[in-house]
């Protein structure tokens, strides 16, 4: 049997699960990629591929907490065990709490807090057997920063921070990490549905906005993720358990816009 790593990545067909898969496999892992769209997972295996790992599709819902059990189960018959977990996959629907439905807070709940947890608790099954794991939650900085207009998905992150704790509390002395990653702005498929009340999309306008609030001056490459994500998996990160790391270009540090730091010290901040 080899001798390479294995790692499941939710959410694997696009943005930072994609980008994740493939650092993942250019580091030699197997790795699992689970996800709805097969054609998109399809892709990203050959990625992968080419990278120098090799990959196991699975396409489902992962509101289907049948389909969430079965990533766990058939990747240990695919390829023996489980190293890493990386709960990634997430949605939400753009809308306030006024107007949210029953429904859309239900599947949010269901993608982006409840399979993330039991996937946790059906991986980390496997890795006590090996007393060895890391589960990385893939939250936000939205945890703790509201925007007002994604309550559910804002729920979801802030539980994912908290969840992160109680589960090192509980696998760490079996040897699984678990930790917490909270990216900023991230340029992928979900940051650009932002549309104003006609249908007009405005997503260049919060991309503007929100740049001038990231010291780094720009929003983050899912590349940049991933290489994070895949360091935190490694043994250089062997004594980091139950805490978040923020990765936001320095946008929950900063208060102001640089518009105005430049209206007041146009030398320091031009």
């Amino acid at each position: 049997m080899s001798e390479s790593p294995v790692a499941i990545v939710t959410g694997a067909s696009r943005g930072i699960g994609a980008a994740t898969a493939e650092e993942f496999g250019r580091r030699g892992y197997r790795v699992t990629l689970a996800a709805r769209t097969r054609s998109d997972l399809d892709q990203v295996a050959l990625r992968v591929q080419a990278a120098g790992g090799e990959a196991l599709v699975l396409d489902g819902d992962l509101s289907d907490l049948k389909f969430t059990e079965s990533i766990a189960k058939r990747t240990v018959e695919q390829f023996g065990q489980i190293d890493v977990l990386v709960n990634n996959a997430a949605w939400r629907e753009i809308t306030t709490m006024r107007d949210i439905s029953i429904e859309s807070w239900e599947r949010t709940l269901r993608i982006s807090l409840t399979s993330p947890a039991f996937l946790a608790k059906w991986s980390a099954a496997f890795m006590e057997t090996r007393k060895r794991g890391v589960i990385i939650n893939i939250s936000s900085v939205q945890s703790t920063r509201a925007s007002g207009i994604a309550p559910a998905y804002i729920a979801c992150k802030g539980a994912l921070d908290a969840l992160t704790s109680d589960l090192s509390v509980l696998y760490g002395p079996r040897g699984i990490r678990v930790v917490c990653i909270n990216p900023g702005a991230i340029d992928t498929e979900m940051s650009g549905d932002y549309e104003s009340s006609d249908g007009q999309s405005i997503t260049t306008q919060l991309r503007e906005s929100s740049e001038d609030r990231i010291s780094l001056r720009r929003w983050g490459r899912p590349e940049e993720m991933a290489k994070t994500i895949a360091w935190m998996a490694s043994d250089d990160a062997s004594y980091i358990t139950g805490t978040t790391l923020l990765a936001d270009g320095g946008l929950a540090s900063q208060f102001g816009p640089y518009k105005i730091n430049q209206l007041m010290f146009p030398k320091d901040f031009s």
